[in-house]
């Protein structure tokens, strides 16, 4: 009878163990901001505020390396939510703490690929 159970029974064949594709990760990209004259430091600081939500220091360390660099990367994710925080940053208003009178046009930002 051994040799009777051997014949008939089915083997299921063992597939080999797949691991599941990683997700791709998504490229990076930055909101850069630029520095100009007119925009006032109290100004950009309430603006990164109210976009990223950072604490007063990080905003002041963030407007510093602009108005001392020219420029700085402020913020760095998604394409879609840096769009967004860029959108956000064009529609926050007019710079009423300027001496010279409101600054009316924004300031000057854009989203740029992060390197990676």
């Amino acid at each position: 009878m051994g040799d009777l159970e051997r014949s008939t029974a089915v083997e299921t064949p063992v597939e080999p163990r797949q691991t599941p594709p990683r997700p791709k990760r998504q490229p990076q990209f930055g909101v850069m901001v630029d520095n100009d004259d007119d925009h006032t430091f109290p100004y950009v600081i309430e603006v990164f505020q109210k976009v990223f939500g950072y604490k007063t220091e990080k905003c002041v360390k963030l407007a510093l390396t602009i108005h001392n660099q020219g420029r700085a990367v402020v913020w760095s994710g998604w394409k879609e939510i840096a769009e967004l925080k860029v959108d956000q940053i064009k529609s926050a208003g007019k710079d009423f703490y300027a001496a010279a009178g409101p600054v009316a046009y924004p300031l000057s930002c854009r989203v740029v690929p992060m390197p990676g």
